[in-house]
């Protein structure tokens, strides 16, 4: 088994500081109702990805409400969540769906985007693929449910299913609008047999599905890559990622148009992940408060060599890899519709064209993905990726395997410039929404668990309960969690450790340390150099063991546990950029690429299934046909 889950029977609280950000956890803290597996493959390699948990707080900032599907992979579960102790609260709702897509907590209960069955007798959907509707509860009661697509929803322009629901969920107050960007197929029509997206917006008061300015019935080709942000009015800030080459800030045409984000490696029918894939899309594009001002965050291969698109015609081009793996890339907006800076360029011969980019990682020898963003205050920004050391990239565009070497966590201003240092964690990952919590402070859910990148799965053992971490800001070297039970462990270079008990347990190092506490009153074991726990329940076991420290705590109340280190420790993995003459290009090269997915985004029948290939360093695009697979 390639995956293991902490079976602590108590909540363990985490709390790493390093610079000007504070990562707190709450490892198993919430007790879910139905178990849940956290691992959904991607669809062109099967590669793991997080199985995404919807997270939204309310705007009285009383109430939170967490969103998964559970292990059955027919029924969406919503559960509020108490935002101090991230325990469960109350009586969870449960309807028939398919796939958790977006969530937005209201003050009197919240509204559920979910893939569903169509209703009805006529002009449904093909090989009965689900539809997206809209569900808001109120009070604990459904108050009414929406249909997004399917049966007789914009009939005259074709109608559409959505097999995954790539996509997002957001509302805007000033305008009483929700805003749903989701991926969909059309089954009739002249876009039949096709993938694109969707936009759609739909009153708060009614639930009427609504006509508005930025509404969209079928928009970027095969867009993989998707993200919204409300504003005060429609049409609502979007991103999309499509499969002939571009990111485009679209929030003017809903199509593979407007402002270029940046030029990307992609093939027909694979937009290369930029935003997450599977169960992706969600925490990309964030408003810095009520401002005008945003912030999107991506995985990137960068730019090199522009040629002409000569499917799609002038203006478009395509390109070739700097690298097979990904940096982080962030881009900054100073209204929903205009970039801060410069557009990606679009000149036919360029050399390079990535130039435009703010590059947070820039390495050639480590892969970064899982790429997430959310605005701490109207100035502050938190960034998000995975690190994968010694990768196998595959090319145009496939994904990446390798060793997981922690999750990272950057401030960022509103101008995209980095405050502080990078703080790296192992024990926590980003699966779900990043939403702010109280002043200063964003929080978001993911399983505790071993990450393994090494190799495709399609699921994992379910669990049935969820953590919880925050980031906040505040400079402070060293800060203290407070829970019932107080416990502090704090570490000059490298610690991890987790202490629990009635009364407060104190566990130091000046280099490495490992506690693991597994009673009412405190113990500890620590190590100079290695450390291996082991936790065990009626049906889990772990076992952990690596160069630093593994910990496991199985005591019946929190723990509490902070972790101070040089500024240097965490640091980013940012290297020097190389001279593009030191890239080497193998242009013309192209893999097949093939599914088996009953569910894939792009038609089966227009690849070949082939095996892994050897990498060359980088590859170049190919054009052709696209009857199959294009909008």
């Amino acid at each position: 088994m390639r995956f293991s889950y902490a079976a602590a029977a108590a909540t363990t609280l985490i709390s790493t500081v390093l610079a000007d950000v504070s990562i707190t956890s709450f490892a198993n803290s919430l007790k879910l109702s139905s178990s849940f597996d956290p691992i959904k493959a991607a669809y062109w390699t099967g590669l793991p990805h997080h199985r995404r948990t919807p997270f939204s707080v309310s705007p009285d900032g009383t109430k939170g409400y967490l969103a998964y599907l559970d292990s059955t992979y027919s029924s969406v579960v919503v559960q509020e969540v108490d935002l101090t102790t991230f325990a469960a609260v109350g009586t969870a709702y449960k309807t028939t769906g398919y796939e958790a897509t977006g969530l937005v907590a209201q003050n009197d209960g919240f509204a559920l985007l979910a893939t569903v069955n169509a209703t009805g007798t006529t002009d449904l959907p093909t090989d009965n693929e689900p539809i997206v509707s809209l569900i808001r509860v109120k009070d604990g009661a459904e108050a009414w449910r929406t249909p997004l697509n399917g049966p007789g929803v914009h009939a005259s322009a074709g109608l559409t299913a959505t097999p995954d629901a790539n996509g997002d969920l957001v509302y805007s107050e000033a305008s009483g609008l929700y805003g749903a960007y989701f991926v969909v197929t059309a089954y009739t029509g002249d876009a039949a047999g096709h993938f694109g997206d969707s936009i759609q917006y739909v009153t708060e008061s009614t639930g009427a599905l609504t006509q508005e300015t930025g509404s969209s019935t079928f928009g970027c080709s095969h867009n993989t890559g998707i993200g919204i942000e409300s504003s005060d009015a429609p049409p609502f800030a979007t991103v999309c990622a499509e499969d002939q080459g571009d990111i485009w800030l679209n929030t003017d045409t809903q199509y593979m148009s407007g402002r270029k984000i940046a030029n990307e490696n992609t093939t027909n029918g694979v937009s290369g992940e930029p935003m997450g894939g599977m169960s992706g899309s969600y925490s990309n594009l964030a408003r810095f408060g009520n401002s005008s001002n945003y912030i999107f965050g991506w995985q990137s291969r960068g730019a090199l060599d522009l040629t002409q698109n000569t499917w799609m015609g002038d203006g478009y081009t395509q390109c070739s890899p700097r690298w097979l793996n990904h940096n982080v890339a962030i881009a900054t907006m100073n209204s929903k519709d205009t970039l801060t800076g410069e557009e990606a360029s679009s000149v036919v011969g360029a050399a390079e064209g990535d130039l435009q980019v703010n590059w947070i990682t820039y390495s050639s020898t480590e892969d970064h993905q899982n790429v997430h963003t959310a605005a701490i205050s109207s100035d502050v920004a938190l960034i998000t990726w995975e690190t994968l050391t010694n990768p196998d990239c595959q090319p145009v565009p496939l994904g990446c395997t390798g060793t997981y070497a922690g999750t990272s966590f950057q401030l960022v201003d509103n101008t995209g410039a980095k405050i502080g240092s990078t703080v790296n964690s192992t024990e926590v990952f980003v699966s779900g929404d990043i939403a702010n919590v109280g002043t200063g402070k964003v929080c978001w859910p993911y399983v505790s668990m071993m990450w393994d990148l090494s190799q495709p799965l399609d699921s994992a053992t379910p669990v049935t309960q969820m953590s919880f971490a925050c980031a906040s800001t505040g400079g402070d070297s060293t800060t203290t969690a407070s829970s019932s039970a107080a416990a502090s462990v704090t570490a000059a270079s490298t610690a991890a450790a987790v202490a629990a008990s009635s009364s407060a347990a104190v566990v130091s190092s000046a280099s490495t340390a490992a506690a693991v506490v597994a009673s009412s009153s405190a113990a500890a074991v620590s190590s100079a150099s290695t450390a291996a726990a082991v936790a065990a329940s009626s049906s889990v076991a772990v076992v952990s063991s690596a160069p630093t420290v593994a910990a496991v705590s199985t005591s019946s109340v929190p723990a509490v546990v902070s972790v101070s280190a040089s500024s240097d420790a965490g640091a980013a993995s940012d290297i020097a950029q190389a001279s593009s003459s030191s890239e080497v290009i193998a242009s013309s090269t192209q893999a097949a690429v093939a599914t088996s997915s009953s569910s894939a985004l792009f038609h089966p029948s227009t690849f070949s299934r082939v095996a892994r290939p050897t990498i060359a360093p980088t590859v170049a695009p190919t054009t052709g046909d696209d009857d199959e697979c294009d909008a």
